[in-house]
């Protein structure tokens, strides 16, 4: 499970870091636009597109990575509730107790 959430950290300020860059990239090409050539423009942005892509395939990829474990924690979540019964019961019999009293004091 720790494992996990570190991926899942991991990916995400890739993403971040990724979002970020395409920001800057987007805001260094609007101030190249105002001063360049038409064979410049062209260059900057192809660059800009690619870095584009690069950041929409990240994106995707960490997406694809956060719903995988989502499935995968769900699957083990229902084995152990077909696996164990009665104690899930009585977990969530507590918690409701709980949530109970700490609501009836206000």
């Amino acid at each position: 499970m720790m494992r996990s959430v570190n991926e899942f950290n991991l990916a995400k300020r890739r993403m971040t870091g990724d979002i970020k860059t395409v920001i800057g990239d987007s805001e260094d090409l609007l101030k190249a636009v105002a001063n360049v050539s038409g064979e410049s423009f062209a260059l900057v942005r192809e660059q800009f597109e690619e870095k584009l892509r690069s950041a929409k395939t990240r994106l995707a990829d960490a997406s694809q990575y956060g719903i995988d474990q989502a499935r995968e924690t769900a699957a083990v979540a229902d084995d152990y509730v077909h696996d164990h019964p009665w104690a899930t019961i009585g977990v969530f019999a507590a918690i409701g107790l709980l949530i109970g009293i700490l609501a009836a004091r206000r």
